[in-house]
């Protein structure tokens, strides 16, 4: 996450034991709803939203379990020896592997109930790398929770309890929130629960740099840590985004909050209970709001004239991608899409992220200083229309064991994974054979089976769906090989 001028929280998750807040908690953040329309001078009436959304909005519960992982260490023939006046030098020139315990992790975060059937909505951040899940209800009941599926790009997360007859709260429309509606967030900061703030929302289509897609919803609603994957709910009582960031210069409540809008979550939720994971959908290209690349340019004394004030500049086209296909170029300006007004990037990324590969759409753009419309059709991060499926290890055919401490010394590495078997699969047909050790895959170190399994599910759903694998042969000689993962399409 960036680190930008002020202090950006995840509002996640409240730690204890010997994990701080700070190591691992990002604070998201619950979000009120914009309130239905008053009559002007008349107070707003929030119970009847608080009432249909504290039923709806669960306490989670994350633990990580201790583990034990292998480090490198500079080693030190002389121990603990104490050389104060440096006698010695630096004796320990060469490095050598320590087993070290990590500690027990905790936190806790909230969650928004979708369906009666035991849906959840809550934030990536909130339940990544969790051993165990549980999510306690309004009514005090307590249930185990399992991981549909999880996005990271926007943040979201889908778990499941086994429950029926759940307070599910409505989804509403985010596109129908305005700038001075009235909110809720509905959460549980610093594990006090069930707790309701109000607040307006303040600014929409907001983008931080904090997530790869993202249009938040602001909103100067109370939200603190704790408050992470709760619920902003409208006057109507209605979801209207799932919290996201807190914007502060102290790690709490001091500044603004932002939710993730449920246009967005709602395609997130149909991808993952559909696919498995999202199918996003890329116009390819890189761009900047064009106002942003006006005040740029004029900062450095250019003249400057696109022909439109608003919209998407595009500063990068890829030969291959979507954008191309339509005509777009560097310098144009990307003005609507469908008819929808597109004024900045974080409009543009919200309406991208509620299609598919092989949706069409209709792209305005200004090119030259002149309009122009195009339909075309998206593709996917690998350059086709196809559902992208994320690959697991079996796909390598291969069984594999952390190196031995013998083998380690017998080769002078400090690391590695060793292929005890290979079967019908990508190694094979890459021509790895058994006895080889994995060192490196696409130019991370890779030390155990968890390491790999992560690289081949990032690589499958890659533009380069390949495995470029580094290692050495039992007789000291270094290998290298290019792995393709196409069948995991």
């Amino acid at each position: 996450m960036k680190n930008l001028k002020n202090y950006l929280v995840t509002a996640a998750c409240v730690v204890s034991l010997a994990f701080s807040a700070g190591a691992f908690i990002q604070v998201n953040a619950a979000h009120p709803a914009a309130p239905a329309p008053a009559v002007a001078g008349q107070p707003v009436d929030l119970t009847y939203a608080a009432d249909k959304a504290l039923p709806a909005v669960v306490h989670i519960k994350y633990v990580q379990n201790a583990k034990t992982k292998t480090v490198e260490v500079e080693s030190n023939p002389f121990g603990d020896f104490f050389d104060p006046f440096g006698f010695f030098g630096n004796p320990g020139n060469g490095r050598r592997q320590q087993q070290v315990q990590t500690p027990k992790k905790e936190a806790s975060g909230s969650g928004v109930i979708i369906s009666t059937d035991g849906y959840i909505v809550t934030n990536n951040h909130v339940v990544d790398g969790a051993d165990e899940l549980t999510v306690t209800l309004n009514d005090n009941r307590e249930f185990s929770a399992t991981i549909i599926g999880t996005d990271k790009t926007t943040d979201l997360a889908l778990i499941k309890i086994s429950a029926k007859d759940l307070p599910a709260l409505p989804i509403g429309d985010s596109d129908k929130l305005r700038v001075g509606e009235w909110v809720l967030a509905v959460g549980n900061p610093f594990n006090l629960t069930s707790t309701v703030t109000a607040g307006i929302v303040s600014a929409k289509a907001r983008s931080l740099g904090a997530n790869g897609v993202e249009s938040f919803i602001q909103t100067d609603a109370a939200i603190n840590q704790g408050n992470s994957g709760g619920a902003l709910v409208n006057t109507r009582g209605e979801l209207v985004g799932i919290n996201a960031m807190l914007y502060s210069q102290t790690g709490s409540y001091a500044g603004y909050g932002f939710a993730i809008p449920t246009t967005i979550m709602n395609k997130v939720v149909d991808d993952i209970k559909k696919y498995g994971q999202v199918q996003r959908a890329l116009l390819g290209i890189m761009g900047v709001d064009a106002h942003k690349w006006i005040d740029a340019q004029k900062a450095q004394e250019k003249e400057v004239d696109l022909g439109v004030n608003e919209g998407v500049y595009v500063d990068k086209v890829e030969p291959d991608g979507a954008g191309a296909d339509a005509g777009l170029e560097q310098g144009d300006v990307i003005t609507s899409i469908d008819g929808k007004k597109i004024t900045k990037m974080a409009e543009l990324q919200e309406y991208m992220a509620t299609k598919r590969p092989g949706d069409k759409i209709s792209i305005t753009y200004v090119h030259k200083k002149k309009t122009k419309t195009s339909t075309i059709t998206l593709k996917n991060a690998q350059g086709n229309t196809g559902v992208v499926k994320q690959a697991d290890l079996d796909i390598l055919g291969a069984n594999f064991r952390e190196v031995t401490d013998q083998l380690k010394e017998h080769l002078k590495i400090g690391y590695g994974l060793e292929v005890t078997k290979v079967n019908n699969g990508a190694l094979k047909n890459a021509g790895i054979a058994r006895g080889f050790i994995i060192q490196k895959v696409n130019d991370e170190t890779v030390k155990t089976i968890d390491d790999i399994q992560r690289l081949v599910k990032e690589a499958s759903t890659s533009k380069d769906p390949v495995l470029y694998i580094q290692g050495v042969y039992p007789t000291g000689k270094k290998g290298y090989f290019a792995v393709p993962l196409e069948e995991s399409k």
